[in-house]
């Protein structure tokens, strides 16, 4: 009979949820780098090798892949011949014990994104707790812990559905992801689950997520399974829509399926699709009374050499002196070189300056947006000599409700963020001869390398949601969408679906 005790397990959690914010899985890394080496849309194989880049940055440094460093989800299966040596914390009070340590930790502390009252106030919890647990009591003498970081961009992409038994799923999985924008970061993985209910097919999907990169094993053994047939099926026919590395457009935009499915009732057919973005966080370990679980750090000889460097003739771009007449020479798919002053703000920032416009107050004191760029951003704290912690771009739809005010009112010409943005938003940046830069999603360290010096002008009390100015050195960024309302995300994956269904004939 083993004999757990409560101060390993929750040593467990707090090391493997900071091991998994600077390691990514290797599998992973070997699949984008297949990925990357196969790519031909150059603006996917540009995002690609600086994932890659960011994603040795990363365990070289122990710093965040990601400045956002998730909710945390964790599988707990408690072998039944297994006893606690102490009884007074449950399995969800231990496990929220391990994030909140991990989570604080001076040496690497990772942004606590968690708010309590979600449907009123939304309050901080500051310390990334309560963590979403699932507990199983299994057959053994043994624990089995699959814990997961997930960052909200992908988590929001979350898709379900009710589906009649002769419905196909792929079809479904396929009419569904184009909708899904760019906003979860690809290329990642899709988890898919099939059947139980409702709640327990997006149970089934995110479980399915915990297993490792192996659809290439997959295709040279051959399926045999209707669910292996079925991942073959999707993963084909998604990565034929052309959606591409951040939904430029290009070869891969999964780089995996994974299904898990079970008995269901005969009139019914549940399907939950969560995708997993680039920064897949997750960690797999056991206990059984011998102490704490032990993470090795992965060789970085594994990891590619993977350079990228602009060319000569990129644009460079002064912050501090650009104006509406500059950007509009600017072209959709062109990189440009940022360096200078730029502000930051999310979507707190954003509501709070609509109520003072509203209010007749004015921005705050500090904030001048004529002719600047505001950069779509809630960044890890800075440790040690960092200037700031990773600061990677958020989805930047989130801010869509408030473009239009702020292009009209505040003197704002350009934004920066992840992903697309939508219809009408698209409308007004060419209404208003603004720009839309987009950086890449899941390489927060190396973006944060480009950030000299960092303030807090407005709004302290938000913490990441504050208003920062940023002074930045040639930090890269894409046009998404140009002064004329031009938008990549839409005519790259259009380019791209065409260009691979021509090569298939």
């Amino acid at each position: 009979m083993a004999v757990i005790r409560q101060q390993d397990f929750i040593d467990s959690i707090e090391d493997s949820l900071q091991y998994i914010s600077y390691y990514h899985p290797l599998d992973y890394i070997k699949a984008v780098e297949k990925a990357y080496n196969m790519e031909q849309s150059q603006a996917a194989k540009d995002a690609m090798a600086q994932i890659l880049i960011n994603s040795r940055m990363s365990a070289e440094g122990k710093r965040p892949l990601c400045q956002d460093t998730g909710i945390v989800t964790c599988f707990v299966k408690v072998g039944m011949a297994v006893q606690w040596d102490k009884t007074d914390m449950t399995v969800q009070e231990m496990v929220d014990e391990g994030t909140r340590r991990a989570y604080l930790n001076p040496d690497n502390p990772l942004r606590a994104s968690i708010v309590s009252d979600p449907a009123g106030k939304r309050i901080n919890t500051k310390d990334n707790t309560p963590a979403v647990v699932h507990v199983d009591l299994v057959a053994g003498h043994h624990i089995e812990v699959m814990i997961a970081a997930k960052g909200g961009g992908s988590e929001n992409k979350s898709k379900m559905v009710m589906l009649n038994p002769s419905d196909d799923i792929a079809d479904w999985v396929v009419k569904t992801l184009p909708t899904m924008g760019a906003g979860w970061c690809p290329p990642g993985m899709l988890g898919i689950g099939i059947g139980g209910t409702a709640e327990k097919a997006g149970v089934l999907a995110k479980e399915s997520l915990m297993d490792p990169v192996d659809i290439q094993e997959l295709m040279d053994r051959g399926a045999v399974t209707t669910e292996e047939k079925l991942r073959l099926d999707i993963f084909k026919k998604v990565n034929a829509l052309g959606i591409g590395a951040q939904g430029l457009g290009g070869l891969t935009t999964v780089v995996d399926i994974k299904i898990k499915s079970m008995p269901t009732h005969a009139a019914s057919k549940p399907v939950v699709m969560i995708p997993n973005c680039a920064a897949t966080r997750h960690a797999h370990f056991h206990l059984d009374g011998s102490g704490p679980a032990v993470f090795e750090p992965p060789k970085l000889e594994d990891w590619p050499k993977v350079t990228w460097e602009v060319s000569q003739d990129t644009r460079r771009v002064n912050l501090d002196t650009v104006t509406k007449e500059d950007i509009k020479q600017w072209k959709v798919g062109e990189t440009v070189l940022l360096s200078g002053k730029m502000l930051t703000g999310r979507d707190a920032a954003h509501k709070r300056i609509q109520t003072m416009l509203d209010n007749g107050e004015g921005l705050p004191e500090g904030v001048d947006l004529t002719n600047r760029f505001i950069y779509y951003v809630g960044p890890v704290d800075a440790v040690g000599s960092e200037v700031v912690g990773p600061a990677g771009p958020t989805t930047a739809t989130r801010m869509d409700k408030w473009t239009d005010m702020m292009l009209e009112k505040t003197g704002l010409i350009g934004m920066i963020g992840k992903a697309e943005r939508g219809p009408a938003t698209v409308k007004s940046i060419a209404k208003h001869q603004a720009v839309y830069l987009m950086a890449v999603g899941g390489a927060a360290y190396l973006v944060s390398k480009a950030i000299k010096k960092s303030r807090v002008v407005a709004f302290a009390d938000l913490g990441m949601e504050a208003i920062y100015e940023f002074d930045v050195v040639d930090m890269p960024v894409t046009v998404a969408v140009d002064s004329t309302g031009a938008n990549a995300h839409e005519t790259g994956p259009a380019i791209w679906k065409v260009k691979i269904q021509e090569a298939s004939v």
